[in-house]
């Protein structure tokens, strides 16, 4: 199905940003040096928070940072740091025609994309990282990464491992990896199904709450009253939503589907997919790590990735231009 605004082009750039996993002590500190906008992006998400988050994720322990309630914001600034370093160094495409985010990333591509504020975003980003820590108690959920099985596959195993309790598939990252998400019991049980089901693997995640099924309902009700009290603007380009794998640029569809993907499942491969068969050609990963672009080219191997975390990394594109 195509997308059919064609004020936006079909130019083949889109900008992608990372979620919960990618994080690491130190990132984004050698942009903070090198680029005056950078440095800008953690000293207002500092001031946002009245919390030195820029120290935390530069000297701090990566289990502190690990804490869903700092590795959201912190990962959003990251991300924003490098997409400012690009704007700094003049690499922006004449044409975006679409933006999008794994999870907390979603709401790092509407900062970047001008619907959200980078304070709003940041402070939203701590509401619904401490509202999904605290859904549910630590030990009663988990999440496991099934290897080798496709969608089908891993949602007939979610619903046979279910019995009484929560156990479905959360993201539907690439061809060959899906996340599931419940009851710690059920998700165990799934994993040995998956296992004796041909899985190549299948294992727990180190993950501190069961992100993505309904056990997620408190954290969906917190971030539906924090999401009407703030402003939403309509972005530069469209943004492809995790919940339905489809563009949104409509400030109250973007709000709905902010509050329906805490509990619904990130289509990610379904998003690639969408971009793909939408003429998008290069696709920037800005933020921390490379498992989006991994992913990506599981769905398309055709589509060009480009990781932006690093002064490095914009140096390398400065010299092709060149």
């Amino acid at each position: 199905m195509k997308y059919e605004k064609e004020i936006f082009g079909l130019m083949g750039f889109t900008f992608v940003f990372p979620g919960q996993g990618a994080q690491s002590i130190g990132m984004g500190q050698a942009l903070a040096k090198a680029y005056s906008k950078s440095r800008k992006v953690f000293e207002e998400v500092d001031d946002a928070l009245d919390f030195k988050l820029s120290k935390l994720i530069w000297e701090g322990s990566i289990d502190d940072l690990t804490l869903t309630k700092n590795a959201q914001p912190a990962l959003m600034a990251t991300s924003i740091a490098a997409f400012r370093a690009m704007e700094e160094e003049n690499l922006m495409p004449d044409s975006i025609n679409f933006f999008a985010g794994h999870s907390l990333g979603e709401y790092s591509a509407l900062c970047a994309a001008g619907a959200l504020e980078l304070s709003v975003t940041a402070k939203l980003l701590r509401i619904r990282g401490e509202a999904m820590q605290k859904a549910v108690p630590i030990g009663v959920g988990a999440m496991a990464a099934i290897l080798g099985l496709d969608l089908k596959a891993v949602e007939d195993i979610a619903a046979q491992a279910a019995q009484t309790q929560i156990c479905q598939a959360a993201n539907d990252n690439d061809p060959n990896q899906v996340v599931i998400s419940g009851h710690f019991e059920a998700v165990e049980r799934a994993i040995e199904i998956a296992k004796e089901s041909g899985a190549r693997r299948a294992i727990l995640l180190p993950v501190s709450a069961p992100f993505h099924c309904p056990l997620m309902q408190p954290a969906t009700d917190i971030m539906d009253e924090a999401l009407s009290r703030v402003t939403i603007k309509q972005p530069i380009s469209p943004i492809v939503a995790n919940y339905s794998a489809k563009p949104v640029i409509e400030p109250s569809d973007i709000k709905d589907s902010l509050v329906r993907q805490i509990m619904g499942r990130v289509k990610w491969r379904e998003s690639i997919e969408f971009l793909s068969n939408n003429g998008v050609k290069q696709v920037y990963e800005v933020g921390a790590g490379k498992a989006l672009s991994g992913m990506i080219k599981r769905v398309n191997k055709d589509i060009s990735c480009q990781n932006i975390s690093s002064p490095e990394d914009l140096n390398k594109i400065l010299l092709k231009e060149n």
